[in-house]
């Protein structure tokens, strides 16, 4: 959501794939069951404390599919999804991260992936340019912790070794990314695409922007 998005998009990959295999479901039902069974998965993850492994992540989705489908979701139909969005063509990223991707990049400022999501992202980073450059991809599933947990936040922290005001998060998340990164100690800057002229200061630590081109003017500061 903060550097990529995928492309074709969920209701319709999710289309495709039950079609493909005799269950048809229209989109706009598909995106109506997906909010549902997605929020519920993520009230799950509150209650167990944001603890989370691979298993739990592949239980996770394997539990939204069965919710989208219902009783015609096959293991086979899981398996095509959970295979279509660990390919990278299936990824694209959005049109301002290229430049400020450059920008850091001559910066000379590691740029990181920090994501509630598994060891596939790893894959789809290192064949998406220019993620594909990242110091290091860091994925909840491996880390054990979820974003909002402040758990995530610790384990990224203690891996680089920084102090955690020389962290900067920079997320689309109000929830997930900046205000628990800025109860970390860390900097952040909330992307909010919708408002693409918004740039304002609205914490010591914290920033609002509306796009990514405005990321180096946040480090100039």
């Amino acid at each position: 959501g903060t550097t990529l998005f995928p492309q074709p998009g969920v209701a319709d990959a999710y289309a495709a794939a039950g079609q493909k295999l005799g269950v048809p479901l229209a989109a706009a039902e598909i995106v109506r069951r997906f909010e549902l069974a997605f929020a519920r998965q993520e009230d799950a993850d509150v209650v167990t404390g944001q603890v989370t492994s691979e298993a739990r992540e592949r239980e996770r989705w394997q539990t939204i599919v069965n919710d989208v489908f219902g009783e015609s979701t096959t293991p086979e139909l899981f398996d095509m999804l959970w295979d279509h969005f660990a390919r990278p063509d299936n990824w694209r990223v959005y049109d301002d991260v290229p430049g400020v991707w450059e920008t850091l990049e001559g910066l000379g400022i590691p740029r990181y992936v920090a994501s509630n999501f598994d060891a596939r992202l790893n894959q789809v980073c290192r064949g998406l340019p220019p993620l594909d450059t990242c110091s290091q991809v860091f994925v909840s599933s491996l880390l054990g912790a979820r974003k909002p947990g402040l758990e995530f936040f610790r384990q990224v922290q203690r891996t680089l070794d920084l102090e955690p005001e020389r962290i900067l998060m920079v997320g689309d998340g109000r929830t997930n990314d900046f205000d628990p990164a800025l109860a970390a100690g860390w900097q952040a800057v909330l992307v909010a695409r919708h408002s693409p002229g918004q740039y304002q200061q609205v914490h010591e630590r914290g920033w609002i922007v509306g796009s990514l081109a405005q990321l180096p003017a946040v480090i100039g500061s």
